[in-house]
């Protein structure tokens, strides 16, 4: 796995043998991760439930969100609809979610290297 960053992200995760195909993203403004989500982007938003950590992963593609779930996993019956407003236009869009807690919560500080942003081969 590769880790890069860029202007308000938190990390850029993808296989190693692949650095074009994303796994998911990390923002520090949640209205970027949203935007990244609204664009068929997997979106990692990590907080916290009745003191638990947790994260969610969130797209609108759905398939992207179901390829996820195989690879690591997570039976489809768990994958989540819910609604949300894309901050650029406030219109209502389908999109989908993980809930992702203990052994499917990625680590905060994963073991990877950083990847100079002029060296990303995805932008």
């Amino acid at each position: 796995m590769v880790l890069s960053f860029c202007p308000r992200e938190v990390a850029y995760l993808t296989h190693e043998s692949d650095t074009n195909a994303p796994l998911y993203r990390e923002f520090t403004r949640r209205r970027d991760g949203m935007i990244f989500a609204m664009n068929g982007g997997l979106w990692l938003h990590r907080h916290r439930w009745k003191g638990h950590q947790m994260a969610h992963l969130v797209s609108t593609d759905k398939d992207r969100l179901l390829a996820y779930g195989r690879d690591v996993g997570l039976p489809p019956d768990r994958l989540q609809f819910k609604p949300l407003k894309d901050p650029r236009t406030g219109v209502r869009r389908n999109a989908w979610h993980w809930d992702l807690v203990g052994r499917y919560l990625p680590p905060a500080s994963p073991t990877l290297h950083a990847v100079p942003r002029e060296s990303r081969a995805d932008r």
